[in-house]
């Protein structure tokens, strides 16, 4: 029979209470997550009128409230966000994406995509992550559109706003984006 060193079992300590520990803090990270999206999304709504009108006839709205994207050549962006359907988290999701061309720089900024119907919101969890560009029309909404569109105007699966972006990233290149159901 094999004996166990007093390394050996405080080697098995440590990592059962590493495991333990990022479990929590996972859990934290998620309520940190969660605090941050939904502050996102009220700031997003109570400034700009088609995201509070659309906020109340869309099946789910996915909230990024922070990507980071950076590049010199070749670039990359990701971040972290929470779907509320119902006004309740329904699901963690990240989105990440890679670029390449003449660019430079880096920024941060966020983004909310307010998913009209069960179509727009079953594309999240086919095919193992949503390619933007790939299934449900998405609309990005710009400050120009947003002041004349409506419910009644609104007529595509997805509407995407971007806000809050800082720093500064210019050029032009090809970019693929996918979002990613995050493990419960």
């Amino acid at each position: 029979m094999k004996s166990i060193s007093t390394v050996q079992i405080l080697l098995r300590c440590a990592t059962v209470a590493f495991a333990f520990s990022c479990g929590l803090a996972a859990a934290a990270d998620r309520a940190a997550l969660e605090r941050d999206a939904r502050a996102a999304l009220s700031n997003l709504t109570a400034t700009v009128p088609a995201a509070k009108s659309l906020s109340g006839t869309a099946t789910a709205v996915l909230v990024f409230p922070k990507v980071t994207k950076a590049g010199l050549g070749v670039g990359g962006q990701y971040g972290d966000g929470v779907l509320f359907k119902g006004g309740k988290a329904a699901g963690y999701y990240n989105t990440s994406g890679a670029s390449v061309g003449l660019q430079a720089g880096a920024q941060q900024f966020g983004y909310a995509m307010f998913m009209m119907n069960d179509k727009a919101v079953s594309a999240l969890s086919a095919n193992e992550g949503f390619e933007v560009g790939v299934g449900p029309t998405v609309v990005l909404i710009d400050e120009g559109k947003a002041k004349t569109m409506t419910t009644t105007t609104a007529k595509d699966d997805i509407y995407a706003f971007i806000f809050g972006q800082k720093g500064l990233m210019g050029g032009l290149g090809v970019q693929g984006n996918k979002i990613t159901r995050l493990k419960d």
